[in-house]
């Protein structure tokens, strides 16, 4: 008996630690919001714009990273001029 109680307890735990944990979607409407109070959007401008920011906005750094570097190599960029299209877009996003 006392063997289970020490497995059912990780498993209570690892569930626990998965509830307290942000998802994308939050962290994307974190970042979203955060941009329209900073704009000082009100009203019908702050629902259109966080309806745009939503669906526009990579969550991760790995999708941002994918976005600009498909964008780059739609753009042909090559050296120099990548490195600085990347930069500006990764910091963009």
């Amino acid at each position: 008996m006392k063997m289970l109680r020490i497995p059912l307890l990780m498993l209570g735990l690892l569930l626990c630690s998965q509830g307290f944990a942000a998802t994308a979607q939050q962290n994307k409407m974190t970042s979203c919001n955060a941009e329209a109070s900073a704009k000082s959007l009100k009203g019908d401008e702050r629902k259109a714009f966080m309806s745009t920011c939503l669906k526009a906005a990579p969550a991760t750094p790995q999708e941002r990273m994918k976005s600009c570097n498909a964008d780059a190599t739609a753009k042909a960029l090559k050296g120099d001029a990548r490195k600085a299209f990347m930069s500006d877009c990764l910091k963009k996003k």
